[in-house]
């Protein structure tokens, strides 16, 4: 699958058994690489700045969520810029904390992702019913549940991020971790809000490794960031007006707890905006 081709031709993304369209303007193609270039000189500028100043200024939590696949040739680098966004902080207000969702729709096609859950592609689903898209598609990235576009485009993305952190959030904190095999248990709570939404919680690993064998990715080595092990309703933020709100969380055999992230956010109902997110290590 290849979505950006500098032709202007009309291509097809064979996906879930079905196609899907989509037009390319070489304008487009052209502007989206450029803009890679300056995104990484904007970053070693910023990272620059900080460092000389020595001064951290107070940043507002935006969730970004990247709907992925190792069987999709045009997710890898989405999958590399999430990494980055998580790792360099480029935008200045913004704690970004990322979530890699590897849906399950193209385990069909040659390549089965190991990360891939029916659950994922079902919040994609979702979110494509309430943000108004015709289909899921991947490589896509959804900032703060309320803007969405292909995850590859940095441009796009800064720009989403740069208006989510100018949003009042919940003040989430996540407190007393403690693991016993691979049960993970910790608690959530939040000062006095005038929000209302459902409260998720997610175990993440911070970085995953795939050698692809088949698929349109065969022969490849994958790197992937913020990769969802697991995630799950926990509550609402009402709950949290009566104090802290215990949570547990299951790894996966095959995940090791100990170097895993715990998420939590808060959710406005029926797939709304983000009004919250904290993450934190699960042994500090």
């Amino acid at each position: 699958m290849k979505i950006l081709f500098p032709n202007g031709k009309l291509q097809h993304i064979p996906q879930s058994n079905t196609w899907r369209y989509i037009v390319i303007d070489p304008r487009r193609f052209r502007s989206i690489a450029i803009h890679g270039f300056f995104l990484s000189l904007l970053i070693s500028v910023t990272a620059a700045a900080d460092a000389q100043t020595g001064v951290k200024p107070e940043r507002s939590p935006v969730l970004v969520e990247l709907f992925t696949s190792e069987g999709c040739s045009s997710c890898p680098p989405a999958d590399a810029f999430l990494g980055k966004l998580e790792h360099l902080q480029p935008v200045n207000g913004a704690k970004i904390i990322i979530l890699g969702e590897h849906v399950d729709y193209w385990d069909k096609d040659g390549w089965r992702d190991r990360f891939s859950s029916p659950d994922y592609t079902q919040r994609q689903n979702e979110y494509a019913t309430k943000l108004h898209v015709s289909d899921s598609y991947t490589p896509q990235m959804i900032v703060d549940g309320s803007d969405q576009f292909l995850g590859s485009d940095s441009e796009h993305a800064l720009k989403s991020i740069t208006t989510a952190a100018q949003t009042p959030k919940v003040g989430l904190t996540i407190t007393n971790i403690t693991v016993d095999g691979r049960h993970v248990s910790a608690e959530v709570s939040a000062p006095p809000f005038p929000f209302k939404g459902d409260l998720y919680a997610a175990l993440v690993d911070p970085v995953d490794m795939t050698d692809v064998k088949k698929g349109e990715n065969g022969g490849k080595h994958l790197e992937h960031a913020g990769v969802v092990r697991t995630m799950q309703r926990i509550g609402s933020l009402k709950d949290l007006a009566a104090g802290p709100r215990k949570f547990n969380l299951n790894a996966p055999s095959d995940a090791v707890p100990g170097s895993m992230r715990v998420v939590v956010f808060a959710q406005r109902s029926d797939m709304g905006p983000i009004v919250g997110a904290a993450s934190t290590p699960v042994t500090p």
